[in-house]
């Protein structure tokens, strides 16, 4: 019963990541048909995450009062139906109306998810577990690409990830009598649990003030950017490719479903190597691999450098996200991985709310042109926090049992 629940919760996660990456993917042919200032695709994503900081904040009151498995299903309902809202839009007006219980759904889904596994599972499920929200991303650009090429219609795309939503929100209905069987019996099997559950920590972490722990800020700036990073890609990668490649539309969409597919497919092959190599050493060889590929956006290369940079950063984003989030109770202890845990994710997706917005005024007001400038200042920036980090934490006085 584990295991189908835990295949329940990878679907989830197919839900949470179709629609994140739509709006960029669309906002090109968007701008277009609704005569909307290029900005405005940075202000409806500040909406979309603002709703999602917020359920987040909520979500644990919610999810202990209704449960995991509730929770789940009718935030995927309010994601399905905003989409929906997305289709039937005549105007930028109406976008900004659904995209608030689009983000509200959006976060009650992540939030207690992450928490979930994290506390449950070993870290090769929380890597799946995000290489899964990267299948969602991924077919979002494939989809909406389809009909922008086929039909020049993104309300068409839109339209189809809402039908979609709507059939995983009736699976996860279906699926309520196996979550609430799995909250009486711990819904875990013995061999299934974390390792955190197998580490001995000492008393080095004994403040009562979770924010005063050694290193704690430092891992709210690397999540900070990391999510500031991989959200500017996704939203502004299209209209970087159209506006300054020459690239149509359609291709443009697509070729940023290869960075959600580097995502998605880094995430999965992360999940097995981490049964041999540690969080740090995989954080750390991610933000390599990141900054090679942000170095070829940047530099002056042929065309498909800038496809093989796409790739590249996926790749390299790819094992940073869910390996932070599994080493937080190691780097700071268990008493109070819990609220580092939502510092983290608040940080997160302050990150996700504000950077993309704030380089589309930029670009606005330049060119579009600086998008891969600020793609290798926030992996360089990203990557100098975890290092630091790294050091501050050397020689921390926590011992684990098990590897």
């Amino acid at each position: 019963m584990a295991t189908f629940l835990l295949l329940i919760i990878y679907l989830a996660f197919i839900s949470l990541g179709l629609p994140d990456s739509l709006l960029g993917a669309a906002w090109p042919v968007m701008q277009v048909d609704l005569e909307a200032p290029l900005e405005t695709a940075g202000l409806l994503f500040m909406t979309i995450a603002a709703g999602t900081i917020i359920s987040s904040l909520f979500s644990g009151k919610v999810l202990k009062r209704f449960g995991t498995g509730k929770v789940t299903f009718v935030s995927t309902l309010m994601t399905a139906g905003a989409l929906l809202g997305f289709y039937f839009a005549p105007s930028v007006i109406w976008l900004f109306l659904c995209a608030i219980p689009l983000g509200l759904g959006a976060g009650a889904i992540d939030a207690g998810l992450n928490d979930y596994v994290a506390t449950h599972y070993k870290a090769h499920h929380m890597s799946w577990l995000h290489s899964f929200w990267g299948v969602g991303a991924t077919l979002g650009p494939f989809i909406m690409a389809y009909y922008i090429s086929r039909q020049n219609s993104w309300s068409s795309g839109y339209l189809t990830i809402a039908v979609i939503q709507f059939v995983l929100a009736i699976i996860l209905l279906l699926s309520l009598p196996l979550w609430n069987r799995g909250n009486k019996n711990s819904a875990i099997d013995s061999n299934e649990k974390s390792e955190v559950e197998n580490v001995s920590y000492k008393d080095e972490n004994v403040n009562d003030k979770p924010l005063k722990i050694r290193g704690v800020k430092l891992a709210l700036a690397s999540f900070l950017f990391y999510c500031g990073v991989e959200a500017t890609i996704g939203l502004w990668g299209s209209s970087y490719l159209v506006n300054v490649k020459d690239l149509p539309a359609a291709t443009a969409a697509q070729w940023v479903s290869f960075y959600f597919g580097g995502i998605t497919i880094g995430r999965f092959i992360t999940g097995f190597i981490t049964f041999k190599v540690n969080n740090v050493v995989l954080i750390r060889s991610g933000q390599f691999i990141a900054l090679i590929g942000a170095a070829l956006l940047f530099l002056p290369l042929p065309l498909y450098f800038s496809l093989a940079g796409f790739i590249l950063v996926g790749l390299g984003l790819a094992p940073i996200f869910p390996c932070m989030l599994h080493e937080t109770p190691a780097r700071f202890g268990k008493k109070h991985s819990q609220t580092i845990m939502g510092y983290q994710m608040a940080v997160a997706y302050t990150g996700s709310t504000f950077v993309p917005p704030l380089l589309g005024v930029m670009a606005s007001n330049t060119t579009m042109g600086i998008f891969p400038i600020c793609v290798v200042i926030l992996v360089g920036v990203m990557f100098l926090s975890t290092e630091k980090l790294n050091r501050a934490l050397k020689g921390k006085n926590i011992s684990p049992t098990t590897m």
